[in-house]
């Protein structure tokens, strides 16, 4: 997707390793094989809050972004974050603890599926979130640390979906991006583990590109739901009013 000149901010931080700042943390992300990118902050400001949740749960957090605009969204006491790689994991807690709201916020080094054998008996999550590996092509990147962040194999969407009806309270709610094209399936897995969609946002680029992104909101009630749509550009460096209202207590200069 195009997303214009934050696309070009988000490159240049990428390829210098420099620490990207928003309007009250800062990420660094020197160590991270996944960068902050546009899916993950649309869907830190997208997630509703209007529950209230008391506990929050970030899957594969990496630079610990979306954990961090949580906390800074809402008045949760337990943020939890959950990340299989090493440095990535390191790097959160760092973020984490630089951060106004390090006394909420804990990272977890584990693989998924460890962690929901060991918590699915605890007190359950009012509020999951997660920007999950999707890319399942047969493809390598050369890369190995890269392509556990990113693609399926590290995450199938099955073990994802089953793991939050596991750790999910029931009014609880579960937050996810995905590609437009996986959206179906998803839907059809979910519906599987008694989770519904609540809420659905279509994402383009511009208002003329195609829709590239799925935002969803699940819950434990099945219930008719309208998707919406999300365009972040009228025209080159022209962002849609609906784009700017969603992500200006973050973005600096937005």
């Amino acid at each position: 997707m195009e997303f214009g000149a934050w696309n070009l901010v988000l490159f240049l931080c990428i390829i210098m390793n420099k620490p990207f700042v928003f309007k009250h943390f800062t990420i660094h992300q020197d160590r991270c094989a996944m960068k902050i990118g546009t899916d993950g902050v649309l869907l830190g400001a997208w997630a509703s809050l209007e529950h209230h949740p008391y506990s929050i749960l970030d899957i594969g957090t990496g630079t610990g972004v979306i954990a961090l605009m949580l906390a800074q969204r809402s008045s949760a006491e337990l943020i939890d974050a959950l990340e299989i790689d090493e440095d990535a994991y390191e790097q959160a807690v760092e973020n984490f603890e630089n951060s106004d709201w390090g006394d909420r916020l804990f990272c977890y080094h584990a693989a998924f599926d460890e962690f929901v054998e060991e918590m699915q008996e605890e007190e359950k999550y009012d509020l999951i979130i997660s920007n999950p590996p999707f890319y399942s092509d047969e493809y390598t990147s050369g890369n190995a640390q890269r392509d556990q962040a990113r693609f399926a194999e590290a995450l199938p969407f099955e073990e994802l979906i089953s793991g939050v009806a596991a750790l999910l309270s029931e009014e609880g709610k579960f937050n996810v991006i995905i590609p437009k094209k996986e959206e179906e399936n998803f839907l059809k897995t979910a519906k599987k583990h008694r989770l519904f969609p609540q809420r659905i946002t279509h994402v383009r680029g511009d208002v003329r590109s195609e829709v590239k992104r799925t935002l969803i909101e699940f819950g434990f009630t099945e219930k008719e739901v309208t998707p919406t749509e999300l365009a972040i550009e009228n025209s080159r460096h022209n962002y849609t009013p609906e784009y700017v209202e969603l992500v200006k207590d973050f973005y600096l200069k937005m």
